[in-house]
């Protein structure tokens, strides 16, 4: 199926392991589309940051998002998930060419909507989730024609809650309802607190970023997070979302925190045998590796091994 895409993939450029590149990528038409022209802006940001390889924004740079979704996104054929759009940003921008985050999302953000948004309803158009921080909710687009609005009387009003009365407690009376006061106080509602979930990083507790370490070490690594959300923290991981020369497990547990809580999570590192940079990326999962804050960078670790 290669030869039906309008520009090659990550998978057909991408042989670091054989130290060489495969045949030069085209990149995407600016003037195929807003889709295409998004996939540009991606492909030209991959470019001015010195145009690493698509394993090496997964592996070395720590993009939590697999190696085909981030060669798919410059590709111009359909707009790349909002996540996917982050992490291929998030290395990029931020982590390499060190953008300010936070502005750099609103930035991006805006771009990866208006793609979307310029083929309404069409099956580029993005998914509705939430905005990122700071960024209000989306205007009612120009044009739409305004929902009608039905005003009553009052004693049009009146007569409506009069009848709605009556049918209550005809129903009542054939069901055998009890209009009396329980005995026992109604139980809490349950509220659906998934929204409300959020985590705060708090710092390294251990080995701060750019720490020298020797070949074959064995160190210990301490993060420390805040429960910053409504939901307490139950079986929970720090899932290793790339590799490197040093060695650490894939999924690390967070213990049951509960909100407002902060919680040190630690993990064994061994160092690589022979000198290296060492940078690990680890995101919070589900067991089942499902990512839980898909929109926040990763906490990682970052040494240099030498002699």
């Amino acid at each position: 199926m290669a030869g039906d895409l309008p520009n090659a993939s990550a998978d057909e450029t991408d042989n670091e392991d054989a130290g060489r590149r495969g045949r030069k990528a085209t990149p995407p038409n600016p003037d195929g589309g807003p889709v295409a022209a998004f996939a540009h802006e991606l492909w030209d940001l991959k470019r001015r940051a010195g145009d690493p390889s698509y394993a090496a924004m997964r592996t070395r740079l720590g993009a939590a998002v697999s190696r085909s979704s981030l060669s798919a996104a410059t590709r111009g054929t359909a707009l790349p998930s909002w996540e996917t759009t982050w992490e291929f940003v998030r290395v990029l921008a931020v982590d390499t060419l060190g953008a300010d985050a936070d502005d750099t999302r609103r930035e991006w953000w805006a771009r990866w909507k208006a793609a979307g948004a310029a083929e309404p309803g069409g099956a580029n158009a993005p998914p509705q989730v939430p905005a990122p921080p700071g960024e209000a909710p989306e205007p009612q687009a120009a044009g739409t024609p305004p929902r009608p609005v039905v005003r009553l009387t009052f004693t049009q009003l009146t007569a409506a809650v009069v009848a709605a009365l009556v049918v209550v407690a005809s129903v009542g009376l054939l069901v055998g309802w009890s209009f009396a006061p329980s005995a026992e106080p109604a139980p809490e509602s349950t509220v659906d607190n998934a929204h409300l979930d959020d985590a705060a990083f708090e710092g390294d507790i251990t080995i701060p970023d750019g720490t020298v370490v020797t070949p074959s070490q064995v160190f210990t690594k301490v993060w420390q997070l805040r429960n910053t959300g409504q939901v307490r923290w139950e079986g929970r991981y720090l899932t290793r979302m790339n590799t490197t020369e040093c060695s650490a497990p894939g999924m690390v547990p967070i213990p049951t925190t509960d909100p407002g809580e902060s919680v040190r999570i630690t993990v064994r590192v061994t160092a690589s045998p022979t000198p290296a940079h060492c940078k690990i990326y680890w995101k919070a999962t589900d067991a089942s590796r499902r990512l839980l804050f898909p929109d926040k960078n990763p906490i990682f670790l970052d040494v240099t091994v030498r002699e």
